[in-house]
């Protein structure tokens, strides 16, 4: 299989992160620079379908975008650890807060930093209009992750999963322009530390730009 990657998107480290946690290490990885227009070539675009990163491109030529789908299969080949649930109760559980960290954190924070970021500016037509309500959206949401995490040390339950990954990743992806959460939700910082404690976050970190 091949996998193509680019260093610094959110969607590429949570895969990378997901392949560190399972120990995958026999995918060609295939790095391409989206500033410069690699993810948008005819070449790329007849496998993909639409100017996504990353994709999975199995053996026999089929291509799977969508960091979720591509973690979700990848799962699939390689169970053990489990990362998606164990029975359908557990299942449920992580695909509801996996859902929640996309849809409510992830998706505002990377928005508020392609809006903001100039060196974005490549990839997007900004508006500092859709970076401040984004920013804001996603900063009250963290409060969300807050309560949950009040009562849970992971996100998806009593164990880390992939709905970890999929919320740290976007957080952390708001650094690029100082957006971080609020000091006093002191859950969630205890869980932030968690995550970067981890063997397999290194993985999931930004990469240095290809030459």
């Amino acid at each position: 299989m091949k996998l193509y990657d680019t260093p610094l998107a959110p969607n590429p480290r949570r895969v990378r992160w997901f392949l560190a946690e399972k120990g995958i290490a026999d995918l060609q990885v295939v790095t391409l620079n989206l500033i410069a227009g690699e993810h948008k070539t005819p070449e790329y675009l007849a496998k993909a379908g639409l100017a996504n990163v990353p994709a999975l491109e199995l053996d026999d030529g089929t291509v799977i975008t969508e960091s979720v789908a591509v973690c979700r299969y990848l799962e699939s080949l390689y169970p053990e650890p489990n990362l998606f649930g164990r029975d359908p109760k557990e299942t449920a559980l992580i695909e509801m807060w996996t859902r929640r960290a996309e849809l409510l954190v992830a998706t505002p924070f990377m928005l508020g930093v392609r809006h903001t970021h100039p060196a974005l500016a490549a990839l997007e037509t900004q508006n500092p209009a859709v970076a401040d309500y984004n920013k804001e959206a996603g900063l009250r949401a963290c409060k969300v992750l807050d309560r949950r995490l009040a009562e849970s040390e992971w996100l998806g339950g009593a164990r880390f999963t992939v709905a970890d990954i999929i919320a740290y990743v976007g957080i952390d992806f708001g650094r690029m322009i100082k957006l971080v959460p609020p000091e006093d939700l002191s859950h969630l910082g205890r869980w932030m530390a968690l995550m970067r404690a981890r063997p397999a976050a290194r993985a999931g970190m930004p990469q240095p730009q290809p030459a």
